[in-house]
């Protein structure tokens, strides 16, 4: 019976540091959330600063996107514009984000016409077709 005597301690001081490597895990997450975080909130606004100003030339645009994304505690790592579309890439610590901005009928061209006219409402072949009539729920 003597034998077990301390082994409590010894469980205790193992939980303990199982417990403090789950929590230091937990908190070096929550760092890296958040440095994801601010350089998506820094892109973003990056961009959009570059995006008003980029009719004044791409140097003019990514400067103030630099400066923009300094104030934020961030690093534009890559910047281009293009016509009125500005891309920025910031970085805060390890994390990086990218975002673009600009007018929103430039950002994604238009579809071309399909050729073949409108699409078959039955579906593809081997398709049951549309779904029919919902009908209400009683209860």
């Amino acid at each position: 019976m003597r034998r077990d005597r301390g082994s409590a301690t010894v469980w205790s001081l193992g939980l303990m540091g199982v417990l403090l490597a789950l929590f230091a895990a937990v908190l070096l997450m929550d760092r890296a959330v958040i440095a994801r975080h601010r350089a998506g909130a820094a892109a973003d606004l990056a961009a959009l600063a570059a995006a008003d100003h980029a009719l004044d030339g791409a140097p003019a645009a990514c400067g103030l996107a630099a400066r923009v994304a300094s104030a934020q505690g961030a690093t534009v790592v890559g910047c281009t514009v293009s016509g009125e579309i500005a891309d920025i890439t910031a970085r805060v610590g390890p994390a990086q984000a990218h975002s673009r901005a600009g007018p929103p009928n430039a950002l994604v061209p238009p579809d071309p016409p399909d050729p073949s006219g409108p699409p078959d409402p039955s579906g593809p072949p081997g398709h049951p077709g549309p779904p029919g009539p919902r009908r209400p729920l009683t209860g």
